[in-house]
């Protein structure tokens, strides 16, 4: 994305500031501001009030990304950002942990940028669920399947001898 087409987030004071510092080199999509840098002030606004001064800023500010999904459930917050027509970001459910909510956001906001339509409301929640590891044998049921074959014959072709598995032999 062209550099005069990146998207201006304002990052909430919940956000992990020092580690976007370090990474915003490689935020190719969009330019990602600490409220604080706005003016120190908005640190302290209740959210609606955050929204409406991205509003009119002179900035063309696209939207608010923060940790904060209380806002989600309010009223007054959902109405002004209907107003305003700025794109809100929760990375929901990352808890104190600056790393996680960073890289799922990263994961996202270039998808986000391109759905991005100026002057239209949206919402993105951003969540992880943990997931359970599969199993070695649970991946070559799923190749012996796609190649018609069982896990037997799949293994009995692929397998190494036990002299090939020490250490210190190459094979």
């Amino acid at each position: 994305m062209p550099a005069h087409s990146r998207r201006l987030f304002a990052l909430d004071q919940n956000c992990p500031e020092p580690i976007v510092d370090a990474l915003s080199q490689y935020i190719e999509g969009a330019e990602l501001i600490p409220v604080r840098r706005i003016r120190p002030d908005l640190a302290a606004v209740y959210d609606w009030e955050l929204l409406r001064e991205l509003h009119v800023d002179q900035r063309r500010w696209d939207g608010l990304i923060t940790n904060d999904d209380k806002m989600l459930a309010l009223a007054k917050e959902m109405t002004v950002l209907s107003q305003t027509g700025l794109t809100l970001v929760v990375v929901k459910g990352q808890g104190h942990n600056p790393i996680r909510s960073t890289g799922l956001l990263l994961c996202h906001l270039e998808h986000i940028c391109h759905q991005m339509t100026p002057g239209t409301a949206k919402v993105w929640v951003l969540a992880v669920q943990q997931k359970k590891p599969e199993t070695a044998v649970d991946r070559l049921a799923m190749i012996a399947e796609k190649q018609t074959t069982i896990v037997a014959e799949l293994v009995k072709k692929n397998e190494l001898s036990p002299n090939e598995l020490r250490k210190g032999v190459t094979p």
